[in-house]
């Protein structure tokens, strides 16, 4: 048997094992014995062979959306979650003699940068659901409710552990909104 008919033969053999559910390997090729046993012709193969890779790719899809949504979702929560702790920072800096002014005003500073990027994510989510990027699942996280109560840790923390987590959270937020525009806008070689 030459190599190509050998690899045909093959993959007869396996497309023979694929069930009409999408299953591979579950059916066996006679139900009933040899006598019972249904030969597929090439198309009926080729059939099989179609609808598993479209519910492959259905899979992939929503697989995708979901991705999309829930990047979305994290950076919006991290931007919000940060609207208190920042205040608070700026309120401790201005309070403190080791502090000067600039620094007082770099901390309000980033709060007001955080508010805005946070409103410019929320008109990218928005565009998104428009152009059917997006579900409805994705909060606007601009109400009241869905603000974050400050626990007593955050309190707690340090001015110089809460500027760390900020300058580690704020590169995640950079670094998820590079990976959503890719995931978004593949055409900018990234």
């Amino acid at each position: 048997m030459t190599r190509s008919l050998k690899q045909v033969t093959a993959l007869l053999v396996a497309l023979l094992c694929l069930d009409p559910h999408g299953r591979v390997g579950s059916v066996p090729i006679c139900t009933h014995g040899p006598t019972a046993c249904h030969v597929p012709s090439l198309a009926d193969l080729f059939d099989r062979v179609i609808q598993h890779s479209a519910r492959m790719h259905s899979v992939s899809n929503d697989l995708h959306s979901e991705f999309r949504e829930e990047l979305t979702e994290v950076i919006l929560k991290l931007l919000m979650a940060w609207r208190d702790p920042l205040f608070q920072l700026h309120q401790s800096m201005a309070h403190q003699q080791d502090f000067n002014s600039f620094s007082s005003n770099k901390a309000l500073e980033m709060g007001d940068m955080a508010h805005e990027l946070r409103k410019g994510v929320e008109k990218i989510a928005e565009k998104m659901r428009v152009l059917g990027m997006l579900g409805n699942t994705v909060p606007a996280l601009s109400s009241r409710e869905a603000m974050l109560p400050v626990s007593e840790s955050e309190e707690a923390m340090s001015d110089y552990e809460l500027l760390y987590c900020f300058r580690r959270d704020s590169n995640k937020v950079q670094n998820y909104l590079k990976i959503l525009k890719c995931r978004i806008v593949p055409e900018h070689d990234c």
